[in-house]
């Protein structure tokens, strides 16, 4: 587990500001007397990096020399390296504002890229120390009006392994070699690209943590080898010696071929109540997108299976081993809360929607925070659609990211009390609206140019 020392505000603000190495040391939130309630946020943060190296460039920017870089940003001073250097800057200064503004107590990091084995914690901790623990601007990096924010601190990390990037032995995506990215396990230019972090103000009992980045897709009941169903385009023909019909990946590759394109986990956090400690599993994971499919449904199919997953390993389903060697999913009396950018939306999109569907109206789900009263929603996503900028979605209100669908989701099980939601967009008429749109950044002067192509998504339970 990895911590952040603490101490008096005063005698670390300065420290902090200066982007300072931080120390361990245990903490453990005070004992209540009244009900604890706790914000649990999934964000895909858009940090998909060409290189791991240079996401940990940009998060070991000190707050001075960021100021510096933005005086010259204002003042149109910039030469055109230090654009490049900005811009990413702008990105993760509002990233880290939405995060502020919203104050998440637990938050899954999607697309937070790492080594790829989750050892390296030099690109988290900086994120940590020179972003969030420093006052960002809520009105937008880029605002000329400042409207500074409370920095915030988790003690605790998690930096997860992931499939993405890693090099197979197989020519996966059967165009004639064996490279990256088509014939990683998982989609990535590098191992690392795409991964999943965890920050959290409460201790992530690591003892107790599951991963099931191994699990072989074969294992799963009902899974079988994808097969060639698109047999007449003629931009992507079939592969020489294959035939419509034809299994896609060889016995050999199918037999290892791992479910989760990136990494499926369970981490328990150790939240203190009135009622004594609650343990919380967060289950995480970002399934693959389920497009991209030319030949077979490849993607589709994989998207569906990783969702299946949740809902089996939430009813203990005895087919599932974990990388330890460990079968069986989660305990029925269990509470826990799927994160993640799903990559599904239970109405729309590519993809086959059942699995989605029957995640989030699972008999151990709250369903009130799936398609009830606090189902996460937001004015910047209505807007969005009315303008004709975020697609046509059946419910505008719920939409959590640019191309107009459901995909971030936060699903908690139905013994947690929630007791409000939301999405962050704000809508033109709604301060913030900088930390997602400004022309002046970048190439489109939205998505990823400004935050991300996604929405902070958070539930808050009472416990």
């Amino acid at each position: 587990m990895k911590l952040l020392k603490t101490a008096a505000a005063a005698a670390i603000s300065m420290a902090l500001l200066a982007g300072c190495n931080d120390e361990t040391n245990n903490i453990y939130p005070p004992e209540p007397t009244e009900p604890t309630n706790v914000r649990f946020a999934t964000y895909n943060l858009s940090f998909d990096r060409y290189t791991f190296e240079d996401l940990v460039t940009e998060m070991q920017f000190s707050a001075p020399e960021q100021e510096a870089l933005m005086t010259k940003w204002f003042e149109d001073e910039l030469t055109e390296d230090e654009l490049k250097v900005i811009e990413k800057i702008i990105q993760i200064r509002n990233v880290a504002a939405v995060i502020q503004t919203e104050r998440p107590a637990v938050l899954m990091m999607g697309e937070f890229n790492n080594d790829g084995l989750g050892e390296n914690q030099d690109a988290i901790n900086g994120f940590r120390l020179n972003y969030l623990a420093v006052p960002q601007n809520g009105l937008g990096t880029t605002s000329d009006e400042k409207k500074m924010l409370e920095p915030i601190q988790f003690a605790y990390t998690e930096n997860f392994s992931t499939n993405t990037g890693l090099l197979s032995e197989f020519d996966l995506d059967r165009n004639g070699t064996v490279a990256l990215p088509g014939d990683a396990w998982g989609y990535g230019n590098y191992h690392g690209q795409y991964a999943f972090g965890l920050l959290s103000q409460y201790p992530i009992d690591t003892d107790n943590i599951r991963t099931f980045q191994d699990f072989k897709w074969k294992d799963m009941p009902g899974e079988t080898n994808p097969v060639i169903t698109v047999c007449d385009n003629p931009d992507k023909p079939i592969p020489d010696g294959l035939a419509c019909g034809d299994e896609w990946y060889t016995a050999e590759a199918w037999a290892q071929k791992p479910l989760s394109s990136k990494n499926h986990v369970d981490a328990p956090i150790l939240i203190p109540t009135a009622d004594g400690e609650k343990v919380v599993h967060l289950l995480l994971s970002h399934p693959t997108p389920p497009v991209f499919d030319y030949i077979t449904e490849n993607n589709k199919l994989l998207n569906s299976a990783e969702i299946k997953f949740w809902s089996e390993y939430v009813s203990n389903a005895d087919y599932i081993y974990d990388d330890a060697g460990v079968k069986g999913g989660l305990g029925l009396d269990a509470s826990f809360v799927v994160m993640g950018d799903l990559n599904a939306d239970p109405e729309n999109g590519d993809g086959f929607l059942e699995s989605i569907q029957d995640l989030m109206n699972h008999e151990r789900v709250n369903v009130l925070a799936t398609d009830g009263v606090y189902a996460p929603n937001s004015l910047g996503s209505t807007e969005c659609v009315a303008l004709g900028d975020c697609g046509d979605s059946i419910y505008p209100d719920r939409i959590t990211s640019t191309f107009g669908l459901r995909v971030d989701h936060a699903i908690p099980s139905n013994d947690l009390n929630i007791i409000d939601s939301g999405v962050f967009w704000p809508a033109t008429f709604e301060e913030g609206r900088l930390l997602m749109n400004d022309e002046r950044v970048g190439k489109w002067g939205n998505g990823k140019d400004i935050s991300s192509d996604h929405r902070l998504v958070w539930i808050e339970a009472e416990l």
